[in-house]
C-alpha cells in the first residue's frame, strides 16, 4: 500500500482507519461505481466536492455519493451568500488531488471542511484516500478532528 498525505496525517493523529484499494476506470470515477467495487452501501461513501467564493476562498465538502451538493446549504453553512463549484482545471493546484482521488485530509492548504450531517448516522464511512482507487474507512467524527470540520446540512 502507498501511503498518501491523507494516510499520513491520521496515522499521525493516532486515528483507527482502514484502507480499501479497487481497480478504477478512467471513463467511470462515479462513486457509486467506488461503493460497489468495495462491496458497501453507497450512502457510506462520501465524495469530496471543492467550492469557491466571490473573494476566492475555498470551502470543502464531503457528502454522500448519491446526493447532489446543495449548494444554497453550503453557503450558508459556510458564512457565504453564494458558492460555485471549483473548475476542474483548478482542482489539481489548488488542492494537490485530482477528480476522483481527492481526499478532504491533507490538501496543500487547510481549507474549512463541512461533512454532511447524514456521516453521523453510521459507525464509519469511507472517503478517498487521496489517490484514485483507494478509500480509507474512518468514523465521522475521527474525520472531523482529522480536518478540524464541522456537521452541517449540505444535501
Amino acid at each position: 500500500m502507498n501511503k498518501t498525505n491523507a494516510i499520513r496525517i491520521i496515522e499521525s493523529l493516532g486515528i483507527e482507519f482502514k484502507t480499501y484499494q479497487y481497480e478504477f476506470d478512467d471513463e467511470d470515477l462515479s462513486g457509486t461505481t467506488v461503493a460497489q467495487k468495495i462491496g458497501v452501501e453507497p450512502d457510506r461513501v462520501f465524495k469530496t466536492l471543492v467550492c469557491i467564493n466571490d473573494r476566492n476562498e475555498i470551502f470543502i465538502f464531503c457528502i454522500p455519493v448519491i446526493s447532489e451538493l446543495n449548494l444554497k446549504k453550503a453557503a450558508s453553512a459556510s458564512g457565504n451568500k453564494k458558492l460555485e463549484m471549483l473548475k476542474m482545471k483548478d482542482l489539481f493546484p489548488t488542492t494537490g488531488y485530482v477528480r476522483g482521488g481527492c481526499s478532504p485530509i491533507g490538501m496543500k492548504k487547510k481549507f474549512p471542511v463541512f461533512i454532511d450531517e447524514t456521516a453521523q448516522l453510521f459507525e464509519k464511512i469511507f472517503i478517498s484516500a487521496g489517490t484514485r482507487g483507494m478509500q480509507i474507512e474512518i468514523s465521522a467524527n475521527d474525520l472531523i478532528t482529522a480536518v478540524d470540520g464541522s456537521y452541517a446540512d449540505l444535501i
